[in-house]
């Protein structure tokens, strides 16, 4: 990175969840999930502003009382069916137009991945920009992805061929986009309306840091893991 980046992470955090209720101020290892993603953004050298969109004030005022900077969302943009890309293109609207700042690049960074080492935002940054991304994901490598199947119309059929089943040593790696979080250009994005586009990079993660929740045994298991002593120490959570 030779010169200095106008860089903004937004996190989109509404107020409804079919999943989990309320799932964005839910405890986890004492803290609101919500916490961790607005932590990670916060202890990062090259995000300028954290940002956090979202149609509740109760999720609001506790993000402020965090140290990011709001962004009300309205109500027709935070429904279930409402993609990640339109909060994020309200957000990018808000912050240049209302705020009057300047964004060169955006990191969205997602709640239900709350597990993520000290360094990694900083570290996909600086790969992103020395590249020359226009935008990148977060990703885990797997091998195990390639036995999978297809259930259809009650029928399930194979990805593969089920008497040349190959070697594990032998296979390829798949690259598994995990959510954690995404980078992407703002002009770009803007223009497209999507998260990925051009020339596309990855950030690779540990399977820790790949945990999603998407629903209530989500969040147990990894309330467990956050709580015990090992993940504790590796991501320095305090």
């Amino acid at each position: 990175m030779q010169q200095k980046k106008n860089i903004h992470s937004i996190i989109l955090a509404r107020g409804g969840s079919k999943g989990i209720k309320n799932k964005n101020l839910k405890l986890i290892n004492g803290k609101p999930l919500l916490y961790w993603s607005i932590n990670s953004s916060l202890k990062s050298k090259l995000i300028q502003n954290t940002w956090v969109s979202s149609d509740s004030n109760k999720i609001l005022n506790f993000a402020e009382k965090y140290g990011a900077k709001i962004i009300k969302r309205p109500k027709n943009l935070s429904g279930d069916k409402n993609s990640s890309e339109s909060g994020w293109l309200h957000a990018l609207n808000e912050i240049e137009k209302e705020k009057k700042v300047k964004v060169d690049c955006i990191v969205g960074i997602q709640n239900t991945s709350p597990l993520r080492l000290k360094n990694d935002l900083d570290d996909a940054l600086i790969k992103f920009f020395n590249y020359n991304y226009d935008s990148m994901f977060a990703c885990t490598f797997k091998h195990d992805i390639f036995f999978s199947w297809i259930l259809k119309n009650k029928k399930i059929k194979s990805n593969y061929k089920i008497f040349k089943r190959p070697l594990r040593q032998k296979m390829d790696n798949f690259i598994l986009e995990n959510g954690s979080f995404y980078i992407f250009k703002s002009k770009k994005f803007r223009k497209l309306q999507n998260r990925l586009f051009g020339k596309i990079g990855f950030f690779q993660q540990n399977v820790f840091s790949s945990f999603q929740i998407d629903d209530e045994e989500d969040f147990s298991l990894l309330k467990t893991l956050m709580e015990s002593k090992l993940i504790k120490k590796k991501y320095n959570l305090n």
